[in-house]
């Protein structure tokens, strides 16, 4: 090929490249059909051969992996360290997508835990129950940790060093699903493709490892209390953001948690209101970034609940709430601190596995990210806690726990 020809391609192609970054700039939730045209393409040749042999070949290797290892240790000890490593992660490569939606759902996942040996729930259930529920909770956002964590700072290192290191991911345990997922986010920094991988990734992680397990189907997923949990409104996700000064709270409520593609196509609007409305991300970031998170719900709504029991618990109980506000005289809610709810426990290895098995069963999660046409919550936040109020004070009338 003549020069001036061959330059004319390379311009043409630097053409390309500039503009599909300006695509992204303004769609940042835009999966590149031809990304993932890609991954299809390197899926299906993993799908049609075994797992690839591993081997960490320099010194320099093995303590990467080491200092790895134990940096997802040391941060894997509860909750509050989880979610505040994630958010680090985000505030030092805002590439990463994941770590920002990661931190916010983790955020949830500590005040539920909270909830357990807060106002409400210990009215509910019985000890044995809110201990099975907190080993549920904890064991997901553990191993969630666990698998993930390793690839970020995986990603990091590679920034550093200004190579990619995807090659060490199975020494983490991770899927071969994610080995491509990685080498294309290097190549084209596409944010919304390699979110959408790690959503479906660590719901199939945590699938059987959690969701079916024999102990939480029979303690958790299948009682009475998990199936009345829509009903009482407790499975909504809350994203707490500030607006010209003001606490708002964007969400969705997940309907069926044991159903994994409802999980995943619930991560996927998740992400998409986190990052494809304006004035929530910013304000996201602004609450993230003002707001410690201790695992209370006074972190969000210091107006309703308190970190510090206020007065003697009621027997029976009465309500408090009208209208998104407390009765004359009534005391917050007690929302306790992780800290002051639940005692570190140590994270058991993960059963070992892999779960990809083909390339058909994933495709689908790739082919949008569409932005739900109702995501405010702050309205609709006051009568989901009047909704619980309800169920206790119908439960304690009736004498019985869930």
């Amino acid at each position: 090929m003549p020069l001036a020809a061959l330059r004319m391609v390379v311009s043409r192609r630097k053409e390309h490249a500039e503009s599909q970054r300006m695509a992204e700039a303004a769609d940042p939730l835009r999966l590149r059909p031809e990304l993932v045209a890609e991954l299809v393409g390197d899926w299906s040749r993993l799908s049609r051969t075994s797992a690839l042999p591993f081997q960490i070949h320099t010194e320099a290797e093995q303590t990467l992996v080491a200092h790895i290892h134990a940096a997802t240790k040391r941060c894997n000890r509860n909750n509050l360290l989880r979610t505040e490593a994630y958010g680090e992660v985000f505030t030092r490569t805002p590439e990463l997508h994941w770590a920002l939606l990661a931190h916010a759902v983790s955020r949830n996942g500590g005040w539920n835990m909270t909830d357990l040996q807060g106002e409400w729930l210990p009215r509910l259930l019985l000890d044995e129950q809110r201990e099975a529920v907190f080993a549920f909770l904890e064991r997901a956002n553990a191993l969630i940790f666990q698998d993930a964590y390793p690839q970020l700072l995986l990603y990091e290192e590679s920034v550093k060093l200004r190579r990619p290191l995807f090659h060490l991911l199975p020494a983490f345990g991770v899927s071969w699903f994610m080995r491509p997922v990685w080498d294309c986010f290097w190549k084209e920094r596409n944010s919304a493709v390699l979110t959408t991988a790690l959503i479906v990734n660590e719901q199939h992680y945590i699938e059987t490892r959690v969701v079916q397990h024999p102990y939480f189907r029979k303690e958790v997923l299948d009682t009475l209390f998990f199936g009345m949990q829509p009903l009482l409104q407790l499975n909504a996700l809350l994203i707490p953001y500030l607006a010209e000064g003001e606490l708002r709270l964007a969400g969705l409520v997940l309907e069926s948690f044991d159903n994994i593609h409802e999980r995943i196509e619930f991560g996927k609007r998740l992400y998409a209101v986190l990052f494809g409305i304006p004035r929530i991300h910013a304000g996201t970031l602004s609450f993230v970034g003002s707001v410690p998170h201790s695992g209370s719900r006074a972190d969000y709504a210091p107006h309703l609940f308190t970190k510090a029991r206020q007065g003697a618990p009621v027997e029976p109980y009465e309500a408090r709430l009208k209208a998104g506000s407390l009765l004359p005289g009534a005391h917050p809610m007690y929302s306790p601190g992780l800290e002051a709810a639940w005692p570190e426990r140590s994270v058991e290895p993960p059963e070992p596995g892999d779960w990809f098995q083909g390339v058909t069963y994933v495709e689908p999660f790739f082919r949008e990210l569409p932005i739900p046409p109702s995501f405010e919550l702050t309205e609709e936040y006051n009568l989901l806690l009047e909704r619980i109020e309800l169920g206790v004070l119908a439960a304690e009338h009736v004498n019985v726990k869930l």
